[in-house]
């Protein structure tokens, strides 16, 4: 008889295989990523093109050119793309990140014929609209200077300047007065430099089998695939330099009762061969609800009500990085609680059954988010991002299993030096 006051043996995680993927080099030289899954008669599209902010040559252009892009073509205006697509139940959007821009659209299988249009029309010949631009262009600038009103933000850019630069790609902060001055001119040209179908990486995945080939066809006959593929697999860059943290950065936000405190480092990229363990680490510094970090600074000094410590990766620099919200006058004693972590995990071996707990978090977190096929594609999309080998999954299951308490203080030692750590806190001028 089943005793139903005893929890299920759990089983470790021993291997993962993503499903492949097939791959088609279109004529115009795109490559169309196809996933199948008939689960249910959904699809997505997604196409992505190397027109993030690495690539602007104007600040807040990336930006600007993702989104004016849904704001009508010479056949639609912003209102009928809209309506079209919210008549066959359908999303679609447009974003520019720090690598890439990306189109998404979402819709039933069976409408994706019918809207193959609309995205072509999107993608190749956007009008960009003098009145849609100078709205975008306030929404955007009113929205910048709402945010800068909060000390997670203001702590956010002072971080990334900090730690990359600030007038880098990846440090610059967001430039109001640039942003407002970009023209449809800039737009144009940025989009017939960085959007041209022939550079694209399209990902399609769920019910495809139907619909495959049309997609195929519409994308390999459409007209501007002038813009060159760059080698698509990013080349690894060189570990930055950490130079010793002298002082803290304060961002003074007048009238705030709130600090929003940042700290972190240069972090080794993906390729790196310690990356699964020094992910794990990351998870028990304060990667989990149960981490180092929110048992110190939430559970017994109630200094917050959350904190993390997270690893983000990017084309040309990984970084990790520490963050919480506490009272103004508690920003300095969280930072001393934190070094203190960094210390205990650099001196102490972690013990075996908060190893094991953590281990059995982080596979059975990835196992989770495998449970569709967008999310499946999600996974394999970075391995095309991001130039990871082919066999990265199964990697990083068979190095997190195997790591030991050791080898993390080891790298611990080497990484989470509390004299390495840039630090910002955004708050009370005092």
């Amino acid at each position: 008889m089943l005793d139903r006051t005893l929890a299920p043996p759990v089983q470790p995680l021993v291997s993962v295989t993503l499903p492949a993927a097939e791959l088609i080099t279109l004529p115009g030289g795109a490559r169309l990523y196809v996933l199948h899954n008939a689960a249910q008669p959904v699809v997505r599209l997604q196409a992505i093109f190397r027109a993030g902010k690495l690539a602007e040559p104007k600040p807040g252009l990336a930006l600007l050119t993702a989104r004016m892009l849904l704001e009508g073509t010479p056949t639609r205006s912003a209102r009928q793309i809209a309506d079209e697509v919210a008549f066959f139940g359908a999303s679609v959007e447009c974003e520019a990140g720090l690598d890439r821009a990306t189109l998404t659209l979402y819709c039933l299988t069976r409408h994706l014929p019918t809207l193959l249009p609309l995205v072509l029309d999107v993608l190749t010949v956007p009008a960009f609209p003098a009145p849609e631009l100078a709205q975008l262009q306030t929404r955007t600038v009113q929205n910048v200077q709402v945010e800068r009103q909060k000390t997670a933000h203001l702590a956010g850019e002072a971080f990334n300047a900090l730690l990359f630069g600030a007038e880098t790609p990846y440090g610059r902060p967001f430039d109001t007065e640039g942003f407002a001055q970009l023209t449809a001119a800039d737009a144009r040209a940025f989009h017939a430099a960085a959007y041209g179908l022939g550079s694209a990486e399209i990902f399609l995945s769920g019910d495809v089998a139907n619909v495959q080939a049309a997609v195929a066809a519409a994308f390999a006959t459409a007209t501007n695939t002038q813009a060159i593929r760059e080698n698509s697999a990013p080349a690894e860059q060189p570990e930055a330099h950490v130079a010793p943290n002298a002082a803290v950065v304060r961002v003074p936000l007048a009238g705030s009762l709130q600090a929003s405190l940042r700290m972190g480092r240069p972090w080794p990229g993906l390729t790196h061969p310690d990356t699964h363990r020094l992910n794990l680490l990351a998870k028990v510094l304060g990667g989990y609800f149960g981490s180092r970090l929110m048992r110190n600074i939430r559970e017994d000094k109630g200094l917050t009500y959350g904190i993390y410590a997270s690893v983000a990766p990017r084309e040309r620099g990984t970084t990790l990085a520490i963050g919480t919200d506490v009272k103004g006058d508690q920003a300095d004693f969280a930072i001393a609680e934190i070094n203190s972590e960094l210390r205990r995990l650099q001196e102490e071996l972690i013990p075996e059954e908060e190893l094991l707990t953590v281990k059995s978090y982080v596979l059975g977190k990835f196992a989770n988010e495998l449970s569709t096929v967008f999310e499946q594609v999600d996974k394999y999309k970075t391995l095309v991002m991001l130039g990871l080998p082919a066999d990265y999954y199964t990697t990083f299951t068979q190095q997190i299993g195997a790591a030991t308490a050791a080898e993390l203080r080891e790298l611990a030692r080497q990484y989470l030096a509390p004299e390495q750590m840039q630090v910002v806190v955004a708050g009370p001028a005092a």
